[in-house]
């Protein structure tokens, strides 16, 4: 059989939190502050925002490794933190994280409408997080009670290495049934997920103002005076830049007219890789 490059596209493997649910990405960043500080070591919200996209115990060891963060660390304990003290921090972090992921598991607004209009153009859905297995059942239980399933989801845990690398973007494309990995699109807020959609070799799609590198509301972005918006939009734009997305947009309420756009490159020949 001779192999013929796709013209249109097939899936799109979309984030979770700060991309589908939750606005701002709050859930996990927020247990993160709570979990450091029930060991008595403080972290603020903006310091655990960084490593997000990981999963979280590579999530919690790159905190650890932050010198800032070692040093109250060695303050509260008289030595540095071991992999022991962080899977001991990750063993607190996931049952607050249970406990409290319906606090922030509202749909991002325009999302369900997006993700119809996907579907209309004959797109499956996938989807993976930095969340394990025991907390994506939750997610995907309030998302479903919301409106939203997707057609297959990945944990972080579920594959032998987490984002930046592309196994469960990968993963996804197995489930699917995808025939060319140029056929999808990968949409995340964090540059993680961007990597891990660069390794998978698809498209990429960074949102700049509905998850992690905002970090607001989403009463507060729509609050946002538009030259503070522009200027946080170029602020993330050039954080997100290392990681080379294909596009960027607010939110996935933007996501149905880039998908026409890739649609028509990939009718002209053109390929994720080569771009």
């Amino acid at each position: 059989m001779q192999y013929q490059q796709p013209t249109h596209l097939q899936a799109a493997i979309l984030d979770w939190a700060g991309t589908v649910v939750d606005f701002g990405s709050f859930a996990p960043t927020q247990i993160f502050v709570e979990a450091f500080a029930e060991f008595g070591v403080a972290v603020s919200l903006e310091e655990a925002r960084g490593p997000m996209g990981m999963g979280k115990w590579d999530h919690i060891r790159t905190l650890c490794n932050l010198p800032q963060i070692a040093e109250r660390y060695r303050a509260a304990f008289d030595r540095l933190p071991s992999d022991d003290d962080v899977t001991a921090i990750y063993e607190r972090f996931m049952p607050l994280q249970i406990e409290k992921i319906a606090l922030h598991s509202a749909l991002i607004p325009g999302a369900l409408e997006a993700i119809a209009a996907l579907r209309d153009k004959g797109l499956k859905i996938g989807s993976c997080s930095g969340y394990p297995a025991v907390v994506m059942a939750k997610v995907v239980e309030l998302a479903r009670e919301n409106g939203y399933v997707a057609d297959h989801v990945v944990a972080t845990d579920e594959v032998p290495n987490g984002r930046p690398y592309p196994a469960q973007a990968l993963a996804n494309v197995i489930a699917l049934g995808i025939n060319d990995v140029a056929a999808c699109v990968k949409v995340d807020d964090t540059w993680p997920g961007i990597l891990e959609g660069r390794a998978a070799g698809m498209w990429t799609v960074a949102l700049t103002c509905s998850g992690n590198a905002l970090g607001l509301s989403y009463e507060q972005y729509k609050a946002l005076p538009s030259d503070r918006l522009a200027e946080e939009r170029a602020r993330i734009g050039k954080m997100f830049a290392p990681s080379r997305p294909h596009y960027l947009i607010d939110t996935i309420a933007e996501l149905p007219e880039v998908i026409e756009d890739i649609n028509a490159r990939l009718a002209r020949g053109e390929t994720p890789q080569a771009c």
